[in-house]
């Protein structure tokens, strides 16, 4: 069983089905991404380096970018922030553009 689909199990319910979604757009916008074990989080590596990992957490769920999100220069103020993840909810998912601008801007700072 793949990290991914290892850490899928242990989740239920709509934030089972939004991280299900939101991994499919990871693999279709970089399909070459290997899965890897980052900061013990389940993620996504493009050339050996972890760029995104999408988890849920007890209170919200989480996207993780491995760097500051100033790098990533996209306005993230409809979400609650800290300097290094952005928090989201099924109620109030990160749109499957923001995802995508999100990866796009990260792998463009690998």
């Amino acid at each position: 069983m793949s990290l991914i689909a290892e850490y899928l199990s242990t989740v239920s319910g709509p934030e089972h089905d939004l991280l299900e979604h939101m991994y499919s757009i990871v693999r279709a916008e970089v399909p070459d991404a290997t899965e890897v074990l980052s900061y013990n989080m389940p993620a996504f590596a493009h050339k050996g380096k972890a760029f995104i990992s999408i988890l849920s957490n007890k209170n919200f769920m989480s996207v993780y970018p491995f760097c500051g999100l100033q790098r990533l220069d996209i306005d993230f103020s409809d979400y609650e922030c800290t300097t290094g993840s952005i928090h989201f909810s099924p109620n109030h998912p990160i749109s499957d553009e923001l995802l995508r601008r999100i990866i796009r801007a990260r792998l463009a700072n690998l």
